[in-house]
């Protein structure tokens, strides 16, 4: 066992090259051991084994600068670097992050969760290496489709005027998370083809140094190239051909599919029983009311920024909508704007993207939408404090960054009948941009029709009437409104009228007058940030009257893979919590 010996690169470089493809088997073993058990990122960090061991075995980290695009290709990179026993051992599987984190180890330079960025991040090591007088390897590794982001576009075209040493590693996996999408492609398809030979070279045309490696899973050729570039004193692009879950052989068939994945079965791929999700959800909802959309007007338009499934956007969805549908790559802020040009001619576009990605947005938002306001829908996804929970990928953030953009509706259902009224509404709507927080807690149905119309913009609903405290329960944390009205009445004898805001962006302003007849408390519950949230609009509107407000949200900061429950707690968001804080307030 070679694996056992490794706690650092030191011990990389002391394997002989025929040890190596042996390292990878084990390597191999190790991820698919946890992945299995723990999940995250199956393909990209499979189709990376050999490439990562050459690096170190090339390179010398820390002083050499490694720097991982997107980051989720590092479970390697990390069990080189002294982190084997977070992928060998079960009880230290969450000793590490799933993505690049100095706080692990020196070996990791930045937090990376978003993609599209290595190349920048590495230009600003190089630049600071050569205002210091260093001497160092700098080196970013980009790939699994995140040549497609505007960022990576950017820091190609800076480093191509580098007369300084600067390393680009290109993993050419041919996919993204699904297949990849963009003029580009066609060039690294020639290049594979040509064997990095045709005259048409993108890296080329930008005044970078180009090297193609045939075989990217061959840990001796991809040594061979690394040593070759070593120490260069110019910019250059090491490209890589390599398979993406490279020894896995479900991963390789189903590339897709594998991409990130809940724990699954090893032999069958099959994610396990308890990870399984039963009843409907608003990914597959999406798909199936867009389809129908579809086959009705041929003006309406699906988009996604590489990230298909977030609108349930499968293999057989994509093919039913053809033209209907769009993957621009990691490119929201094309998505967006492309988005605000469709609307513009009269189609009617919609983008689905989760919470975490829209944040590289705001400025097509504010500039290419929200001015033009033209009438195009945003789907946020995942926008919620119990989604996923590394701190490159938090939910926190859309409602302050989206709901004060003028111009801009954002809507937050409660229900399932809700969503889909308030997306059928905003399809067919002409008036101004239209942002939907898909709700978080499960497609919950209420079995209640709902009109398809918010053309009366700010108007809440009041679902419960009641007197001296109000709750108005947003989006996701409606549900939890109604436990917190059902305990005050049960227990403590107080009857709280409940709302249903449904509109984020602005105020029901004779609404909120009229509960100052006889209400002394107004409570509001956000599932995200309450700075810059819709609580502090409430807050602020009641701020010269003696309506007391009590806003409930998460406190701006950085949460990094907390415990639900614990965080919840900590914000005093549970309800029990909740109604001790009224209790105390009113």
């Amino acid at each position: 066992m070679y694996l056992e010996q490794i706690n650092s690169p030191a011990d990389v470089k002391r394997l002989n090259i025929e040890q190596l493809p042996v390292l990878a088997d084990e390597v191999r073993t190790a991820l698919l051991e946890k992945l299995s058990q723990h999940g995250g990122h199956i393909g990209p960090n499979f189709g990376m084994v050999e490439a990562t061991i050459a690096l170190h075995y090339v390179f010398n980290s820390p002083e050499d600068k490694l720097v991982f695009d997107v980051s989720h290709q590092t479970y390697v990179h990390k069990m080189l670097t002294g982190r084997r026993e977070a992928f060998t051992s079960a009880e230290h599987y969450d000793d590490v992050s799933g993505y690049s984190e100095p706080a692990e180890s020196q070996h990791d330079h930045f937090i990376i969760g978003h993609t599209s960025t290595s190349i920048s991040l590495a230009l600003g090591l190089a630049k600071g290496r050569d205002l210091r007088g260093g001497n160092e390897n700098i080196v970013a590794i980009i790939g699994d489709g995140s040549l497609s982001g505007g960022e990576a576009l950017e820091g190609l075209n800076v480093a191509g005027e580098l007369s300084t040493n600067f390393i680009i590693v290109v993993n050419d996996n041919q996919m993204s998370i699904a297949e990849n999408h963009g003029g580009m492609y066609r060039n690294l398809l020639q290049l594979r083809e040509s064997k990095g030979t045709c005259s048409c070279n993108l890296f080329k045309a930008m005044g970078l140094d180009y090297l193609y490696v045939e075989e990217g899973n061959d840990p001796a050729a991809v040594i061979e190239a690394l040593q070759k570039v070593k120490d260069t004193g110019h910019p250059i692009v090491v490209h890589i051909n390599t398979l993406k879950g490279k020894g896995f052989q479900l991963a390789e068939q189903e590339k897709e599919r594998f991409h990130w994945g809940l724990p699954f079965d090893k032999e069958t791929g099959e994610t396990r029983p308890e990870y399984v999700h039963a009843g409907e959800d608003y990914h597959s909802l999406t798909a199936k009311i867009l389809l129908k959309e579809m086959q009705n007007d041929p003006s309406v338009v699906a988009i996604t920024a590489g990230t298909p499934a977030v609108m349930g956007f499968g293999p057989e969805q994509r093919r039913a909508a053809g033209r209907q549908f769009i993957d621009v790559g990691i490119a929201e802020e094309t998505a967006v704007a492309m988005a605000s040009g469709i609307a513009k001619r009269g189609a009617h576009p919609v983008f689905g993207v989760y919470s975490t990605f829209v944040q590289r947005t705001y400025d097509q938002l504010s500039q290419d939408l929200c001015i033009n306001n033209n009438p195009a829908t945003l789907l946020v996804y995942v926008g919620t404090l119990t989604g996923m929970n590394d701190v490159t990928h938090l939910g926190f953030f859309d409602i302050p960054l989206i709901a004060n953009i003028p111009n801009m509706i954002y809507l937050a259902p409660t229900s399932k009948e809700e969503f889909i009224a308030m997306l059928h509404w905003s399809l067919h709507q002409t008036a101004c941009p239209v942002s939907i927080r898909v709700p978080a807690n499960g497609a919950i149905s209420t079995n209640q029709k709902i009109e398809y119309d918010f053309n009366e913009i700010n108007k809440y609903q009041v679902t419960r009437h009641g007197q001296k405290v109000a709750i108005l329960g947003l989006g996701s944390f409606y549900q939890l409104g109604e436990c917190v009205c059902d305990i005050l009445k049960k227990e403590h004898g107080l009857e709280a009228t409940l709302i249903n805001p449904r509109f984020i962006t602005g105020l029901d302003i004779n609404l909120l007058d009229n509960l100052k007849d006889n209400h002394n408390l107004v409570v509001t519950l956000e599932d995200g940030v309450l700075d810059g949230g819709f609580g502090e609009k409430i807050a602020r509107y009641y701020g010269t009257t003696s309506v007391r407000t009590l806003c409930k949200g998460a406190s701006k900061a950085f949460a990094d893979r907390y415990d639900y429950d614990e965080f919840l707690s900590a914000n005093r968001l549970k309800a029990e919590q909740i109604v001790e804080d009224i209790l105390a307030n009113c």
